[in-house]
């Protein structure tokens, strides 16, 4: 059964996480959206998947966080690592899972944001698990204009502007894709989430870029990414694989062949069934 808390609140911006708490003793798994820091929400958990983690034993927290661009990239670090102290410190009085028992599971955005995470000391998980997500702020893939992206029509200033709601959001709906394609059309993604300037803030982005983070003490890691994904490259996963792999870190490298962005949305597809089991055999032995 789900339940929804409040974990944070600023203002009026309430930020919600849902529960799905499988008992005594449960290793808990949180999972963290995607949608390019600019929308989504914690309902884009496929219930499909939802079941499967509980299936396998998993108590489940799906969360929210602010959202870009009238939130930054830091600030949102900071509603991750609130969520992640609510677990472990608040969420405990109601709930009977194992909070030393934590992993982190992504997807894109949230891929990229639990492989951040794993660099940050204090809310570093038992193990990690991106879904077609990256490690790289800095280089040309999300720093120049998407040639997928570019193909599509062209999204102006103004339009993008008028997708964005002026409130600060924690839920952000398909309207604010508008918002997406134009940063990536423009190649200003990275400034309009960061709030950095990719040359005058090098310093400043390379601290949010987890594959220059990467110690021997990194929590272990699986990484799964279709070779044909059109919004972030393929690539990012394979170079994450091998800096871990040269920093002895168990990790895992799962490719969907011909698998595009999103591909687990297929979910009841031979491979990607067969990557989910991967999925579950890989955290059971670090929780």
């Amino acid at each position: 059964m789900k339940e929804t808390r409040i974990y944070k609140e600023l203002g009026d911006c309430q930020i919600k996480a849902d529960v799905y708490d499988q008992g005594i003793g449960s290793p808990v798994l949180i999972y963290i959206h995607g949608g390019g820091f600019v929308f989504g929400s914690r309902s884009w958990l496929p219930s499909q998947q939802i079941q499967w983690y509980m299936n396998a034993g998993f108590s489940i927290i799906s969360i929210d966080y602010r959202l870009a661009p009238g939130t930054k990239l830091p600030e949102i670090v900071q509603d991750v690592k609130d969520a992640i102290y609510w677990v472990r410190q608040q969420a405990v009085q109601y709930y009977s899972f194992d909070p030393n028992k934590m992993v982190l599971v992504g997807s894109s955005a949230g891929g990229y944001m639990s492989l951040l995470a794993g660099t940050i000391e204090e809310i570093k998980p038992k193990a990690i698990v991106s879904f077609y997500g990256y490690g790289d702020l800095i280089g040309d893939w999300i720093t120049k204009p998407s040639r997928f992206y570019c193909q599509r029509k062209r999204i102006t200033a103004a339009k993008a502007q008028v997708s964005i709601e002026k409130d600060i959001v924690s839920e952000g709906s398909w309207d604010r894709y508008d918002y997406y394609i134009y940063c990536r059309q423009t190649g200003k993604w990275v400034e309009e989430v960061t709030g950095l300037d990719r040359v005058k803030d090098l310093e400043a982005l390379q601290l949010f870029s987890p594959i220059l983070h990467l110690t021997q003490d990194y929590p272990p890691t699986m990484l799964l990414h279709g070779n044909r994904d059109t919004d972030v490259a393929y690539e990012q996963s394979v170079m994450m694989y091998e800096k871990l792999q040269q920093v002895g870190v168990p990790s895992e490298l799962i490719t969907i062949d011909g698998g595009d962005h999103v591909f687990d949305q297929n979910f009841y597809c031979p491979a990607v069934q067969d990557a989910f089991q991967k999925v579950n055999t890989f955290l059971r032995h670090f929780v």
